[in-house]
C-alpha cells in the first residue's frame, strides 16, 4: 500500500465510501483505483489528485497533505548516485535488500532519522 492509498482508504472509511463508489466520482475502473492504493500503479497525475480533492471536499491542510502524500507514492523509485560519495551507493544497495524485512517499527525509525539528518544539512 502506498502513503496515498492508506489515506485514501482511511477517508472512504471515514465517510462510508465503497472503493467502486469512489472510483465512479473520479471516473476510474475500480480496478485502477484499487492499483493506485495498492502501489500496483505509479503515482498519480496532478489532475488526478485534484479530483480526489474535490471529491473529497478537503482544503487547506488535508489537501496539501493530500498532494504531499501522493509525490509520495511512487511504488518503484530509481536511484541514481553516479557522481555521490560512495556510501550512498552503499546505502541504497543495502537499504534496496533489506527494506522488505524490516518492522514497521524499523521503518518508523529510519524516516524519523533521515528526516532529522536531511534537516540538519538543509535537504
Amino acid at each position: 500500500m502506498t502513503p496515498l492509498g492508506a489515506k485514501l482508504r482511511e477517508m472512504r472509511a471515514k465517510r462510508g465510501v465503497s472503493l467502486k463508489e469512489m472510483a465512479a466520482g473520479l471516473s476510474v475502473s475500480s480496478a485502477y483505483l484499487s492499483a493506485l492504493e495498492h502501489g500496483k500503479r505509479g503515482k498519480p497525475t496532478w489532475f488526478l489528485v485534484q479530483r480526489i480533492i474535490t471529491y473529497f471536499n478537503v482544503i487547506w491542510d488535508e489537501a496539501e497533505e493530500i498532494q504531499r502524500l501522493a509525490e509520495m507514492s511512487d511504488p518503484k523509485v530509481t536511484l541514481d548516485t553516479s557522481g555521490l560519495d560512495p556510501r550512498a551507493t552503499e546505502l541504497t544497495n543495502l537499504l534496496e535488500r533489506k527494506i522488505g524485512g524490516l518492522s514497521v517499527e524499523s521503518l518508523d525509525h529510519l524516516l524519523h532519522q533521515l528526516r532529522v539528518v536531511a534537516a540538519r544539512d538543509n535537504v
